[in-house]
Parts: C-alpha cells; sequence; structure tokens
C-alpha cells in the first residue's frame, strides 16, 4: 500500500529523481561553443613569448584546431589534448606526446609544466595570454602564416 501525504503532491517526488539528469544535460552544454576556439583562438597558430616574464627563446606553440581540442609542439615534440574548461577558464586535462630526446628538453619541459598549470585564458587581439591564481602567466602571440 502506498502512502499518500496531501500536503506533497505525487509529482515532487519524480521531480527530485529528474532533477539530477536536468542538471547534467545542462552543464553537458556548458562546454559546447565556450572554449577558446569560440573565443577568437581557433584557426591561429599561438607562438610562446614568455612564460613568468622571461623571454622563451626555443620554439613552442599552440593551437585549437576544433572546438575543445588543443595541440602544438614543443622545443623537442609535439602534444595534443584537450581543453577541459570554458571559456575564460582554462585546463588542459591529459596531455599526449611524442617522445623524442632533443637538446632542449628543460625548455619543453618546462613549457609543458607551465601549460598545465594555467587555469584562465584571455585572447586579446593577436595575443593570447594563460595564467593562474598564483599570478604566473603565458603570453603567445598570434604566428605568421
Amino acid at each position: 500500500m502506498r502512502y499518500f501525504n496531501p500536503a506533497t503532491p505525487p509529482y515532487i517526488g519524480r521531480m527530485k529523481l529528474a532533477l539530477p539528469l536536468i542538471a547534467a544535460a545542462l552543464l553537458s552544454t556548458c562546454d559546447s561553443g565556450e572554449t577558446l576556439a569560440a573565443y577568437g583562438a581557433a584557426d591561429v597558430t599561438w607562438q610562446l613569448e614568455s612564460i613568468d616574464g622571461a623571454p622563451f627563446t626555443a620554439d613552442a606553440t599552440l593551437s585549437f584546431p576544433a572546438e575543445g581540442r588543443i595541440q602544438g609542439r614543443g622545443p623537442c615534440n609535439s602534444f595534443s589534448g584537450r581543453q577541459t574548461k570554458p571559456y575564460p577558464w582554462f585546463g588542459t586535462g591529459p596531455l599526449r606526446t611524442t617522445r623524442r630526446a632533443c637538446p632542449e628538453l628543460s625548455e619543453e619541459q618546462a613549457f609543458l609544466a607551465a601549460l598545465r598549470a594555467m587555469t584562465l585564458a584571455e585572447v586579446q587581439g593577436d595575443t593570447l595570454i594563460l595564467s593562474d591564481d598564483a599570478g604566473r602567466e603565458m603570453i603567445f602571440s598570434a604566428a605568421p602564416e
């Protein structure tokens, strides 16, 4: 026998079950069209200029080939992965990299470590700024085509 409480309409129980599903559906739409690719970073290869104010003299690039995807080259290896946060936040998730050795491997490790640490992104014309809450910053400029 079902208990019926006249003070609680019968649809409330079903709403409690449906609420998590509705919330999940709304959250899953947040990243669609809200990554850096939709805010001026698409179709551009970004050349790393500096990390924390120090010029980065080795060659390193970053690009956003498709919504939610990132790829680039460090001084030695190429990498790819997912952008995991909606703009203006930034997160890479795990990065897949090739594993070639080269004389600039320490610069590459510094580049990838800094990239993984970044949490905010801003596109200002031909400049991409990645930063974190601790004040670290990576400055990229649009590479000439």
